[in-house]
């Protein structure tokens, strides 16, 4: 960026805030992607999706039903995400049916275990149906497939190797010291993941995220669960859930995997009253909205907040929609045609969905680009921001919590956005930006602390604060 478009653009946000403008219709203005005009950086690792224009359909009837998907099917599938080399494992009879696992270092682990019915077809925008019985012993010896996104970030390793609408499956991992052939004397604490990523991505196979040394060093049994992203996972698309998509169909799906464990993790030699709900970033924010809601109450004794961002707010319902109406644009499709927005194929889906994310609500309130899609105040499963409830006392206060802080996690998001290095000018242009009338104390305080060309790392520091913060 040459040095007189930064001071133009350093000029121009000093003038918006300094003249108090925050709350102006956002139909003409998008920050986000004015920044990225000047300054594209974001890394995509997948190739560019191409919608499929002669994919047609009239009525809900012609979507297919995910009943038309056997259970017994997804065992068919390639290994993906990590080597799951081991022996045949234990087999145990769940509410659904048996399911063999494998025995691997450290660990018993039982990959893919479908939680809830594929959210295919009609039933991509509905809540997550319980899980249909299988026949046979399902094979639980590999990962599935990771809920549709596209992978950012510098970490290629780390992305999901493959991704599906049908993606509602966790992993279970257990102790080596448990024998499955003969009852357990003391049932063993539980602990079920909810992984992190903006809540555009993300995956409970991830290998960062592998349970079994947890699992083995703590002698607890450990459970991550995949749940729909992105527009999948958080579109609005109107009010009626029955003809339009009403979004917070993530945490939904969450709620659905922790019901599971309630009914299923004793046959792991689990002890359904000692679960302990953790998470990270998007993931922690995702443990203290259940922390909120009243019906997920049951479901968990404890929690754990790693690097909880408070500070994002949540999107109201006019918000929300409003990405909505950004979103169907995007696709040729009228946000109240449902039966459009169900046609179209899952690449369109994603594409239509990184088009929208430069679209935010408030241009001004600029930490909601961390979470263009997520969970909203739909005044019945959330009713209230999450600070607010937290301050009023709206939560379950019975329940032990232990707040911390990831310490790099910064770094990875912010190399993952910006692919090439960043001036100081330009830091100071995003600073500004973000911290808006703190932003001159904060920028007295960094600046002189980071000397390199490259001031990467002095943006990673304050997106690191956005954890920090509320721990």
């Amino acid at each position: 960026m040459e040095g007189w478009q930064c001071f133009l653009l350093l000029c121009t946000l000093s003038l918006k805030l300094s003249s108090g403008d925050m709350t102006r219709n956002d139909d003409d203005i998008d920050l986000v992607s004015f920044l990225r005009n000047i300054y594209p950086g974001l890394l995509v690792r997948d190739e560019p999706f191409i919608t499929n224009g002669d994919f047609q359909i009239n009525s809900l009837k012609e979507l297919g039903h995910p009943e038309d998907l056997a259970i017994t099917q997804q065992t068919k599938d390639k290994p993906v995400n990590q080597d799951t080399d081991g022996a045949p494992g234990p087999v145990v009879l769940t509410k659904n049916g048996q399911i063999r696992g494998i025995t691997v270092e450290k660990a018993h682990v039982f990959y893919g275990i479908p939680y809830a019915d594929p959210p295919v077809g009609a039933y991509r925008w509905k809540p997550p149906r319980p899980v249909s019985r299988w026949s046979g012993v399902y094979n639980a010896s590999f990962p599935r497939a990771a809920c549709m996104q596209l992978c950012t970030g510098p970490v290629t390793e780390e992305c999901p190797h493959a991704v599906s609408e049908d993606c509602l499956y966790l992993n279970i991992f257990v102790p080596l010291g448990v024998n499955f052939t003969s009852p357990l004397q003391r049932p063993l604490p539980v602990m079920v993941w909810i992984h992190g990523g903006d809540f555009i991505a993300g995956s409970a196979s991830k290998p960062l995220y592998d349970g079994r040394f947890i699992s083995n060093f703590t002698h607890t049994v450990v459970v991550n669960v995949e749940y729909r992203l992105g527009a999948f996972g958080f579109l609005v698309s109107g009010k009626d859930p029955h003809t339009s998509a009403s979004g917070n169909y993530g945490i939904l799906d969450q709620q659905a995997a922790l019901l599971w464990v309630q009914r299923n993790i004793a046959v792991f030699g689990g002890d359904p009253s000692k679960v302990t709900l953790f998470g990270e970033s998007a993931g922690a924010q995702s443990v203290s909205l259940h922390l909120m809601i009243q019906s997920s109450k049951p479901l968990f004794k404890q929690a754990i907040l790693q690097s909880l961002p408070f500070s994002i707010p949540l999107k109201t319902r006019h918000d929300a929609l409003k990405l909505g109406k950004h979103f169907a644009k995007q696709t040729n499709c009228s946000v109240s045609d449902i039966i459009c927005l169900l046609s179209l194929a899952p690449q369109a889906v994603l594409a239509a969905q990184m088009k929208t994310s430069s679209k935010i609500v408030n241009p001004f309130r600029f930490l909601e680009v961390f979470e263009t899609w997520g969970p909203y105040i739909d005044g019945e499963l959330i009713k209230e921001q999450a600070v607010t409830a937290f301050l009023k006392g709206h939560w379950q206060k019975e329940k032990p919590v232990l707040l911390g802080t990831t310490s790099e996690e910064g770094v990875l998001f912010v190399y993952g956005v910006f692919s090439k290095p960043v001036s100081a000018v330009e830091s100071t242009v995003y600073i500004t930006a973000i911290f808006k009338q703190h932003s001159l104390r904060i920028l007295h305080k960094y600046l002189p602390m980071y000397r390199d060309a490259d001031r990467r790392n002095m943006l990673a520091q304050g997106h690191r604060g956005v954890g920090v913060c509320p721990s």
